[in-house]
């Protein structure tokens, strides 16, 4: 899990020119007077961490001030030239895994309070991204690959418009300008830990944004990493906030910034004093220890045969550390699921980026080809933080690899290493069901034999898991991104990290709420358990969300910050006699009205609010067949009282964990099992 903090320092100085400049300059935060939210906060030592570590939380650190970004001259005038610059440490506790990234941003307003503390920075959420009404303008220093945004790689800079999907972008490096040749290009690691500094400046009359990194203490290159011509006076509005956002998902991670100066209508934003910003934090403990070590003991006097020696012993150790993994003598009964991460390393090429498949709130997904088999698998990385109820996941996992289900993503087995668990699943050629349904630039739309098809598959997979195997077992993650296509577009339901095992007839334990918003069931907000009702009413949500190409939760229409249950959204519509206006629009006509009825009435049957309502898996499978009569939805309002609490954020649809009341007691059980996110 990665760690991003941005550390701002501050000594504030606002000056007024002659000319009209606006400048101010933070060597350091404490006693400024800045703005901050949600967990944002400034340290003791002037420090502003926007970021405090603990899941799902957004932070924003802005100039409490609004700047007038236009001259006086009149309507129609163009964005006057700015310029800025700050200094920020980003530190990961996981050398290759990161949180979401961090942006500097102008936008209309200082509250975000809509905005999702997920993979949208705290700048957006689902429904407002990329619109041009936002008038946001953005430059992020991103640390995740996401697929959605089109991101170039995992450690990159962008300029951003209205949204997360840059209209420039480049890996992080500098151009080394020492020598007099113009500039050598130098990559660096945004999670490195170590301290850096951004310039951005913007010429108002050529309209060109030019964006230049660099170590701290260095001078600023001549040539910038970023340069490009847009016209932002279609973009920032003329009373506009100055700040910086970050978010996290599930990831264990701070943003902090060092320091900041800003100036509009001026010539550059003035230099920052390097000896009066706060120190970056440390991440970790003593990571270059040992190399520190051999530097002072290798000079006093090794002899030749020693020295080559110690380079044999470290050239192994090396070895052993980069395929080490955690193994323990429990572990040997589940020998045949057990995988060696030297294999997986080397079926993904590295985990390199251009093996990826995907990547969620907890973790990536890999494309790999194992060297022995020449299997094709998908790796899906995640990390866990506890060794308690390793045991007794690991046993759950192993068993459910055992299923045997043409509807269900083989599990094949695992692998455990340092603070990180790796599952491998058999590989789907065709990818989540999420991107045919929701992927706007896909054409044509997944057409409704196929999603009534997946519908079928998906059903008799969960019938499968509910009452033919030894145990019954409980998904918890029921939702369209799990549910992944074959090459002859069959669906299977995969993703087992959140599932839970209990005897038939037996009662399932209390547990921590898991799963994803919008699918959880509102039993689950009182009781804790999982039980096979709670994946009935999450296929019911999944059932609406194929037939409506709808998520199962979205913003309201009407702009005022609300949110619309998709269940909701299908009742008023079906109480209303028109539910064939439910139906995907991007079908154009083109389905079978019965079948698209039957799976309509039947998600909402699914979605009861009261699990003593709701049909199991077989009689759904009966009605699918039309081998038993659906009944009419009851015209009864339905209570989502307590699934709404759940919701707090409008969270997307990334899975997530909820402590609950018996959080306290699950603790002995471990968290490693509240793994998610789709594959």
């Amino acid at each position: 899990m990665p760690v991003f903090v941005f550390l701002l320092c501050v000594s504030l100085n606002l000056v007024h020119s002659s000319g009209g400049a606006i400048d101010f300059i933070f060597n350091g935060f404490a006693g400024a007077n800045i703005t901050v939210d949600d967990s944002a906060m400034v340290t003791p030592d002037g420090v502003l961490v926007l970021t405090n570590g603990t899941y799902l939380v957004k932070g924003h650190g802005v100039y409490p001030a609004p700047l007038h970004f236009r001259s006086p001259s009149g309507a129609g005038a163009g964005v006057l030239s700015f310029s800025t610059t700050f200094v920020f440490a980003i530190l990961s506790e996981y050398a290759e895994l990161s949180a979401y990234g961090i942006a500097f941003f102008i936008a209309p307003t200082k509250s975000f309070t809509d905005t999702l503390p997920s993979q949208f920075m705290g700048l957006f959420n689902t429904s407002d991204v990329g619109n041009a009404t936002n008038h946001v303008f953005a430059v992020e220093l991103d640390t995740l690959l996401n697929v959605e945004f089109g991101d170039m790689d995992s450690n990159h800079v962008g300029i951003d418009i209205d949204g997360l999907r840059s209209v420039k972008a480049a890996s992080a490096a500098y151009y080394d300008d020492e020598d007099g040749s113009g500039g050598v290009l130098r990559n660096l690691s945004l999670i490195s830990g170590k301290a850096m500094q951004v310039w951005v400046d913007y010429d108002g009359p050529s309209t060109e944004i030019n964006v230049t990194l660099a170590p701290l203490r260095m001078p600023k290159p001549k040539k910038p990493l970023l340069s490009h011509v847009v016209d932002l006076s279609t973009v920032i509005t003329d009373k506009s906030y100055v700040g910086f956002a970050s978010s996290l998902g599930s990831m264990s991670s701070r943003h902090c910034i060092l320091g900041w100066s800003f100036c509009l209508n001026g010539s550059s934003a003035p230099p920052l004093d390097y000896s009066k910003l706060p120190m970056p934090p440390v991440a970790g403990g003593g990571g270059g220890r040992s190399n520190t070590v051999l530097e002072v003991v290798l000079p006093i006097g090794v002899v030749a045969f020693v020295l080559a020696a110690i380079t044999s012993v470290f050239v192994f150790g090396w070895r052993r550390v980069k395929y080490a993994e955690l193994r323990e003598e429990w572990e040997d009964e589940f020998g045949p699921r057990r995988f060696s991460y030297k294999d997986l390393f080397h079926a993904t090429g590295g985990f390199d980026d251009r093996h990826l498949l995907g990547a969620g709130g907890f973790g990536k997904v890999y494309k790999g080809v194992l060297r022995a088999s020449k299997l094709q698998v998908a790796v899906k990385r995640v990390s866990h933080d506890s060794r308690q109820g390793i045991k007794e996941f690991v046993a759950e996992i192993t068993s459910i690899g055992r299923l045997q289900h043409r509807y269900l993503v083989r599990l094949l087995g695992y692998c455990r290493r340092r603070g990180e668990l790796l599952l491998v699943y058999e590989y789907m050629p065709n990818g989540s069901l999420d991107k045919f349904l929701y992927d706007r630039g896909r054409e044509p739309a997944l057409d409704w034999c196929k999603r009534f098809r997946v519908i079928k598959d998906v059903a008799m997979g969960l019938f499968y898991l509910h009452n033919n195997c030894e145990q019954v077992i409980v998904h918890r993650d029921v939702k369209a991104s799990n549910v992944l296509l074959d090459d002859a577009m069959a669906g299977h339901l995969g993703d087992f990290g959140l599932a839970r095992l209990h005897d038939h007839g037996g009662n399932p334990r209390t547990t921590r709420v898991v799963g994803t918003i919008g699918y959880l069931a509102p039993e689950l907000a009182r009781t804790s358990k999982a039980t096979p009702l709670t994946d009935v009413f999450a296929f019911g949500v999944f059932l609406l969300e194929v037939t409506c190409g709808r998520r199962p939760i979205e913003e309201d229409a009407r702009g005022d910050g609300g949110r619309v249950l998709l269940v909701d959204w299908v009742l008023g519509r079906c109480s209303e006699g028109r539910i064939s206006d439910c139906v995907d629009a991007r079908l154009q006509g083109e389905y079978d009205a019965g079948e698209a009825s039957l799976a309509l009435k039947l998600g909402l049957l699914c979605t009861q609010a009261s699990p003593g309502a709701r049909p199991s898996m077989p009689q759904v499978l009966r009605y699918l067949d039309s081998s038993l009569g659906l009944p009419d939805p009851s015209p009864t309002e339905l209570d989502f009282g307590a699934m709404a609490s759940l919701q707090s954020n409008g969270f997307d649809s990334y899975a997530m964990w909820y402590p609950t009341s018996s959080a306290a007691s699950d603790a002995s059980h471990g968290t490693v099992s509240d793994l998610s996110g789709g594959r």
